[in-house]
């Protein structure tokens, strides 16, 4: 009776589950040409014809793995020539696209955009992290090109605000009240490159920037001190 409750709770072993690999390589295919040269009928071997086929392919798997190797050193070498022309960057001027301002614990901060034509009227609109409207700057008769907002860090009422970062949008409309391209841009040094991402990216006052969102570099002004006699 033991015997059989001691079998009741009995679990068979489960089956193993056959494993495999999707890859072949040129292992896997010279493993299966010698396994198929071993076990042909000798009395009637493999076609000639077919036999040079199957050697032809193992040939262009082999050659196609060593162009992948050497395609694979080709995009380090690439990736680490970028990356030291990245860091060749580092403390120049640099004007890039943003969406966002900072404002220092003391004093202003300058929003910066492109204007695409000449507009009637333009607006800074600065929002907090909530999309609340913070402030609302306004510019009449702009003509195109770099325009400049001076933000004193007050809000609409003409409260100082707590420095930090703010997000900007910048509008235009022509006499005709027609929309106008106008894209907001920084302006700072940058100070730094990080990988942190998986690529390059400038640290320009504490924030990361893209190597696209950059539309200009210009030299740093030199800081000569000149000493008279």
């Amino acid at each position: 009776m033991s015997s059989i409750s001691s079998l009741a709770g009995y679990t068979p072993p489960s089956s193993n589950t056959p494993t495999g690999s999707n890859q072949l390589g040129k292992n896997e295919f010279l493993k299966l040409l010698t396994a198929q040269l071993a076990n042909q009928d000798p009395l009637a071997p493999t076609d000639n014809q077919a036999f040079i086929a199957q050697l032809a392919q193992f040939a262009s798997v082999e050659q196609q793995e060593a162009a992948n190797g050497r395609l694979d050193s080709l995009i380090v070498a690439q990736a680490a020539a970028n990356q030291t022309s990245v860091a060749t960057l580092v403390g120049k001027d640099i004007t890039y696209r943003t969406d966002s301002v900072t404002l220092p614990a003391a004093g202003g901060a300058k929003i910066q955009g492109e204007l695409a034509a000449d507009a009637k009227q333009v607006n800074a609109i600065i929002t907090d992290e909530n999309g609340k409207t913070i402030r609302t700057l306004t510019l009449h008769d702009v003509n195109s090109g770099t325009v400049d907002f001076q933000w004193d860090g007050l809000d609409d009422r003409g409260v100082r605000v707590a420095p930090g970062k703010y997000k900007v949008k910048l509008t235009a409309a022509d006499a005709n009240d027609k929309s106008i391209t106008f894209d907001a841009r920084g302006q700072a040094r940058a100070t730094g490159v990080t990988f942190a991402s998986g690529y390059p990216e400038l640290v320009i006052g504490g924030a990361r920037v893209k190597l696209s969102d950059i539309v200009q570099i210009n030299e740093a002004p030199s800081t000569t001190t000149s000493t008279g006699a």
